[in-house]
């Protein structure tokens, strides 16, 4: 009413005398109501039942996630029992009964087949004073003591983890994160682990228990199952969109095994990242490990408050030993809660303009007088600079009143103009800034799609790379035979030319020692298929020794061409390698050097320490030729995989040498002038840096450069 007031200058009691404006209140009155008491009663809706939904949701989520649990342990102990009845499993053992010196060592390799193939971390045979003697296994003996096979979690420390494998021990360790709403950790790592542990008893031929099947699989860091629950209850289109769904299984108040993110949003090339070594927040500690409840309510998940539902875990022993818990992000839900509102609201001015405009055609046709208003109005619209002035009614009408109030107001319009007209200005300046703003975020999308094409182009990579694992296994077998044969022939040969055989030994020495290195090169290619399944020793070395090494077996590369090598060996600082693994990088690049110049020209080899603020840390390695050099749009891809220009090349030299070196924490850099030559640097430290946990090809960009 302040704003009728304002406009037309009369006050309530005068508006009242109106027909125009009695019919518009009237009208839009209940209409008003409606639409509000609609707002409010949706509001409470939302409130009292979309909340207690959302609730009723996550608590059927985390059932899903307790029998998904129950199953997979269900399945682990079927299938040691399957295992158990197979002709090869009773093959095996009868014969290992009959002779154990002969046969344990093929036993114990079918038992590693058989772990792999069942996605086991452990699987042994063990009898029944060993397993008597073993502590971590007298609980179980009790739930088998009727000949069933039991299933359960377990708890081991670090020590006894490393009594089934020294790598379960290492994979067990987590470092603990200081987390918002958490106890602060008395610890600075979590080295126990969470077992779903299987024992399967075998009757020998008299009823009696002898021997156990005991096999399991270690929870620390294993994604797979909260994985495969977080794809079964938060499929997409199960929740809102930048809804994240999460499940996680806590050892005590540690995550020890989660797809929570470390960064919920992370910036451009971050990783998300899990969230492993962090910890629950202390309300839901105390009510969950504590008093041994169910948690079904918000909570504090790492960074973000999550719709969540928690449960205690147990072990063997009946004790709690940690939680499992799923949950979805609470924000989105918030944000869809108050755009509902918001449109709401919208589609309540829009009824009430649209039922303004209708109540405005039906008061022009009884009231005529308006009509001239409404043309003026139209007028004025048009630009026309007209009045009202007098409608031949008495001078105390309401409408010529208003009329004379309405040439008013167009004074006050005209002379409002000049300020809207600078107005206009001024929005078309934010306009500018806006669709500069959006060139922004278009570019931003093109960076996108250029790194989902990269994306997808490294996906075909490791479909390359698994072939080459399948076909690398086979010739790595049928070539392992002949240089087995190779070796035992040359052995024989040294033995029966006895005090003749020195004027060759040489000779056999060096055969000997190329048929190692050609088991060293299927290792390696087995390791460049799958790295993560080899471990190459490492020892400390000097380099000069490897590089003087290195040049006795490339000039049988070489020889034909006319390459001059020269040496600047400085190095001093011992670095911890693998020395055949660098010898294949080093003769690798070498050769590539000879390659690159056709056949003649200079190559330098100079190794020098690696200092840093005056400390020694290492050595560099760098290997410089004068060939052909290589194009700048080829230089970003030269260790990509199977990536070569040469017509005989296979792309893998490069790629495979990288590998090693990432492997112990180098780096390998490469410049290069098209037409002069190229320079090869290796960094090494003096303790090596193993990422044996990440994949050593990851920093590779295919198609786009990513040198190390």
């Amino acid at each position: 009413m302040s704003f009728f007031t304002q406009l037309f200058g009369v006050n309530w009691r005068q508006m009242q005398a109106k027909v125009r404006y009695r019919i518009l209140i009237l009208t839009l009155l209940p209409i008003l109501l409606t639409l509000v008491s609609l707002v409010f009663i949706t509001i409470y809706w939302n409130i009292s039942y979309t909340g207690q939904q959302l609730f009723m949701k996550v608590k059927a989520d985390l059932t899903v996630a307790n029998n998904t649990l129950e199953q997979v342990q269900r399945r682990q102990e079927k299938e040691l029992e399957n295992l158990l009845q197979s002709w090869e499993f009773q093959n095996f053992f009868r014969a290992t009964h009959l002779d154990k010196q002969q046969l344990a060592a093929d036993f114990n390799a079918f038992l590693a087949e058989r772990r792999l193939a069942m996605d086991l971390d452990f699987l042994r045979l063990i009898n029944v004073e060993r397993a008597a003697a073993d502590p971590d296994l007298r609980h179980l003996l009790t739930k088998v003591k009727g000949g069933e096979p039991f299933t359960g979690l377990m708890v081991l420390s670090s020590k006894r983890l490393a009594r089934l494998d020294p790598a379960l021990a290492e994979r067990a360790r987590l470092t603990l994160l200081p987390t918002p709403r958490a106890d602060v950790p008395d610890r600075e790592a979590e080295d126990r682990g969470m077992l779903s542990r299987s024992l399967m008893p075998i009757v020998d031929n008299e009823g009696e228990v002898a021997w156990y099947l005991d096999g399991g699989t270690l929870l620390n860091r294993d994604t797979r199952i909260v994985d495969h629950i977080r794809d079964l209850v938060y499929d997409k289109g199960t929740l809102p969109e930048r809804s994240i769904g999460t499940v996680t299984i806590f050892l005590d108040n540690v995550r020890i095994s989660t797809n929570v993110p470390l960064h919920f949003f992370p910036r451009d090339g971050e990783d998300k990242g899990r969230a492993l070594g962090s910890l629950v927040s202390e309300e839901v500690k105390h009510k969950v490990l504590t008093q041994g409840q169910t948690w079904v309510d918000r909570a504090f998940v790492y960074n973000d408050w999550f719709i969540s539902a928690y449960a205690p875990l147990t072990d063997v022993r009946g004790e709690r030993i940690g939680m499992i818990y799923t949950g979805f992000s609470e924000a989105p839900f918030i944000h869809n809660y108050l755009l509902n509102i918001i449109e709401l609201g919208t589609i309540l001015m829009l009824v009430l303009l649209v039922s303004g405009m209708l109540v405005y055609r039906g008061a022009y046709s009884l009231l005529q007088p308006i009509e001239r208003i409404h043309h003026v109005v139209k007028a004025v619209q048009s630009g026309r600079n007209v009045r009202i002035g007098e409608l031949g009614l008495e001078k105390d009408n309401e409408l010529a009143n208003l009329a004379e109030q309405f040439d008013r107001m167009l004074d006050l319009l005209q002379r409002r103009n000049a300020q809207i007209q600078s107005a206009a200005e001024q929005l078309e300046l934010k306009v500018e800034e806006r669709t500069r703003s959006l060139q922004e975020k278009t570019e931003e999308l093109q960076r996108n799609v250029s790194l989902l094409n990269e994306t997808r182009a490294q996906l075909v990579t490791n479909e390359k790379l698994t072939a080459l694992g399948e076909l690398t296994a086979g010739i790595a077998h049928e070539i392992n035979n002949p240089t087995a044969v190779i070796l035992g022939n040359m052995e024989l040969l040294r033995s029966e030319l006895g005090d003749k055989a020195g004027q060759v030994e040489e000779e056999i020495d060096l055969v000997i020692q190329q048929v190692g290195r050609i088991s060293t090169i299927i290792r390696s290619l087995l390791q460049y298929s799958r790295p993560g399944e080899f471990n190459a020793p490492l020892e400390m070395h000097q380099i000069t020794p490897i590089i003087e090494e290195m040049l006795v077996l490339v000039r049988h590369s070489i020889k034909k061409q006319e390459v001059v090598l020269h040496q600047e060996l400085n190095a001093s600082c011992p670095v911890q390698i693998n020395r055949p693994q660098l010898l294949q990088v080093l003769i690798n690049l070498v050769v590539n050097a000879a390659h690159a110049m056709d056949g003649k020209g200079r190559i330098w080899i100079r190794t020098y320490d690696w200092v840093v603020q005056d400390e020694p840390v290492g050595v560099k390695i760098e290997i410089e030729d004068e060939g052909c050099g290589i194009a700048p749009e080829q230089l970003g891809r030269i260790f990509d995989p199977f990536y070569t220009t040469r017509p005989d090349g296979t792309g893998l030299g490069l790629s495979l040498s990288y590998g090693i070196i990432k492997r112990i924490g180098g780096t390998i850099e490469v410049t290069s002038t098209l037409g002069k030559g190229t320079l090869f640097t290796i960094g090494l430290y003096h303790e090596a840096r193993e990422e044996s946990g990440l994949n050593p090809y990851e920093g590779l960009m295919l198609g786009a450069g990513g040198l190390a």
